[in-house]
């Protein structure tokens, strides 16, 4: 639980913003390029399907993420889970 707290603490410090062109990439790209590329991000294993999805929550508003965007990454997460 500490761990989750902590990478949940990790991930509101840091934010990217996407470009227009994100709304039509795979989630696969857009969780490189705008998670990974900010932080460590841990392996989509890490976390169970539903932790994803309220760090999906949490981090739209942060990395400026469109919710189209969000649930493409939190389904590649899902899928590569």
């Amino acid at each position: 639980m500490v761990s989750v707290s902590l990478f949940f603490g990790a991930l509101f410090l840091a934010s990217c913003t996407p470009s227009q062109a994100q709304a039509s990439k795979p989630g696969a790209l857009l969780w490189g390029e705008n998670c990974v590329r900010c932080h460590n991000a841990p392996s989509p294993s890490a976390f169970s399907d539903s932790q994803w999805e309220v760090v999906g929550k949490h981090m739209r508003i942060r990395a400026s993420l469109t919710a189209d965007e969000v649930d493409k990454i939190v389904e590649f997460l899902k899928m590569a889970n």
